[in-house]
């Protein structure tokens, strides 16, 4: 590996850690915020079927109940959220936009009368689909193992998008995965 390559690797690192340490901070930083306000930044959150609820979609992922809430989806998100970019740096924005509007959509529409619905498990969810199909789709042999590895090490995440334990958002968990899913066909190799 020459040493432009080396700087140029080097530099593509640090752009990813920049974007997901800057995500997983704002998540932080918000949750600080949260606590502050003694809890009132959560009715930003997803409301079902209240057009205000809508605008959860932007704010939903960044907002957590709890700090248990907050360290359970840090670490998935910045985890799979790399595994996004090493499939390609170019993805992920896309990739967290369609997760974050399959997430918000679903919950928004499936989601209990009077319930709120926030936190970043439904973009995870929707990377974990992306990747889990992204091999499906591209056909190419590092994509494919990409997938492979991934749903051999976290395809049991797979049913927390049926409904199951109180107060979990299973309908934003449907929404992200279908998000990531469709994303994965949208680069699609054409045959």
């Amino acid at each position: 590996m020459t040493s432009i390559e080396t700087r140029s690797m080097s530099r593509t690192l640090k752009a990813q850690a920049t974007v997901l340490g800057g995500a997983v901070a704002l998540m932080w930083v918000v949750f600080l915020a949260t606590v502050a306000t003694g809890g009132a930044l959560l009715s930003l959150g997803i409301v079902p079927r209240n057009v205000i609820g809508l605008r959860g979609i932007l704010f939903a992922p960044f907002l957590h109940g709890s700090f248990t809430h907050l360290l359970a989806n840090s670490i998935p998100f910045a985890m799979m959220g790399w595994f996004v970019m090493l499939r390609d740096s170019r993805h992920f924005i896309p990739v967290t936009a369609a997760a974050m509007l399959g997430s918000g959509l679903v919950a928004w529409t499936l989601g209990a009368p009077g319930s709120v619905h926030v936190g970043a498990s439904g973009v995870i969810f929707g990377y974990l689909g992306f990747l889990m199909l992204s091999g499906w789709y591209a056909r190419s042999a590092g994509s494919i193992l990409l997938s492979i590895v991934v749903t051999v090490m976290w395809g049991g995440l797979v049913f927390g998008v049926l409904p199951g334990q109180t107060g979990i958002s299973w309908q934003a968990h449907l929404g992200g995965f279908i998000g990531g899913a469709l994303a994965a066909r949208s680069y699609r190799v054409r045959a």
